[in-house]
């Protein structure tokens, strides 16, 4: 068999076409089964052999398991637009995935392994995904996306002191490595949002035949407001408790809601899928302005309820925003947001007001967390019943 051969019998498996396919898909059923176990594991009817506490499993689930996948399936689809080559497709695409969905088992199943094992597995592929981006970046003479690779180092070194923390018998879920990841996917959405939320409501503005549009991106307020957002991440990874800490995230609040006010969202309601890009970033500032008020005054808020508008809110709401509108339009389709991606999103903000409910009402914590749970479980299965069929074979989407 030639080489064309073995690339034209590659592409015939749809999936692996291209890297929003599988990454998208998969991550989806990944944060939806995840969380379904943790439900049960807070019931007490599920037990899983990892070596690490049952919260620092979920928070790892999603965070680490979840999101790299989701920026995975992103950066192999905007890096060939950004630097004109092809993109990774075919076995290579396939053997990436594979390690991502083996580093997931790995954790799960971390207890019946050496020590050591798993968590060398998991580290495998956000290491292999940096290695081709680089090469991308490189070979294409991309040099205005390195920022993006030096944010995916850090996110992998985010979930290296993850690891380290369980192995000495530290909580993860409260450690350095959580932090760091937290802020690592904050600066991610500030830079990427920051590109294509603007961007994307200037076109459908000028389409509409509207004047009052949002500035162009990246000028030098949007610099202003990732340095400050920069700053303030950075002093609450090192030093969560510090009032030093709490004031900068009030700071970096005050930016990005300006920044967001900025690309005049209140326009776009008339689209959801374009909406939802501006309520997901939403959750951007106000996550680091609850926050900041939890340091500054813990006798009034719970900063580890305030985390969740950023974990479920701004995280959430942004990568199923951004995974259905990069689905529609890298398969041809309008874009546009039917009646099943508005009850997605929906659900989403669903989940999000029940788990922050939990701080209100401990007295219904299980109720709450059940409830969030099977709305959050929603939106995910939502997404692979709309697109499932598109991402693996190609067949149009019912939005």
């Amino acid at each position: 068999m030639t080489a064309s051969d073995e690339m034209h019998q590659d592409q015939r498996i749809v999936i692996f076409s291209y890297g929003f396919r599988p990454f998208f898909l998969f991550g989806a059923l990944w944060a939806a089964l995840a969380m379904l176990l943790w439900i049960l594991m807070l019931a007490g009817t599920v037990t899983i052999p990892t070596r690490l506490d049952p919260v620092s499993w979920h928070a790892h689930a999603f965070l680490f398991g979840y999101l790299g996948a989701i920026i995975a399936g992103f950066l192999l689809t905007a890096v060939p637009n950004w630097t004109g080559r092809a993109p990774l497709s075919g076995r290579p695409l396939a053997a990436l995935f594979t390690l991502w969905l083996v580093g997931r088992l790995a954790i799960a199943l971390s207890a019946l392994l050496p020590i050591g094992v798993a968590e060398a597995v998991d580290l495998t592929f956000p290491i292999a995904l940096g290695g081709v981006i680089l090469r991308e970046i490189i070979v294409g003479k991309n040099w205005r996306n390195l920022i993006i690779l030096v944010l995916l180092g850090l996110f992998t070194l985010a979930n290296l002191l993850f690891h380290l923390d369980a192995a000495h018998g530290r909580i993860a879920a409260q450690g350095l490595g959580l932090r760091l990841g937290i802020a690592t996917i904050l600066m991610l959405i500030a830079v990427i949002g920051g590109r294509i939320v603007p961007s994307f409501t200037r076109n459908w503005l000028v389409k509409a035949g509207r004047s009052n549009l949002p500035p162009p991106p990246m000028q030098a307020f949007d610099k202003l407001a990732l340095l400050g957002g920069l700053v303030a991440l950075a002093l609450w990874s090192l030093y969560p408790d510090s009032a030093q800490s709490g004031i900068a995230l009030i700071g970096m609040a005050l930016l990005h809601f300006f920044r967001l006010f900025r690309w005049k969202g209140h326009h776009t309601l008339s689209e959801p899928l374009l909406s939802v890009l501006h309520l997901g970033y939403l959750f951007v500032p106000l996550g680091a302005l609850v926050e900041g008020l939890a340091i500054l005054r813990p006798d009034l808020l719970a900063p580890g309820s305030a985390q969740h508008l950023w974990m479920a809110g701004a995280f959430a709401m942004m990568t199923l925003a951004v995974m259905t509108r990069a689905t529609l339009g890298h398969t041809g389709q309008a874009l546009h947001a039917g009646s099943g991606s508005i009850l997605m999103f929906l659900s989403v903000l669903g989940a999000v007001a029940f788990r922050l409910a939990v701080a209100i009402w401990p007295e219904n914590a299980m109720t709450l967390y059940a409830l969030s749970g099977t709305l959050w479980i929603t939106a995910f299965v939502g997404f692979c019943f709309l697109f499932g069929k598109c991402l693996i074979f190609g067949v149009q989407s019912e939005t």
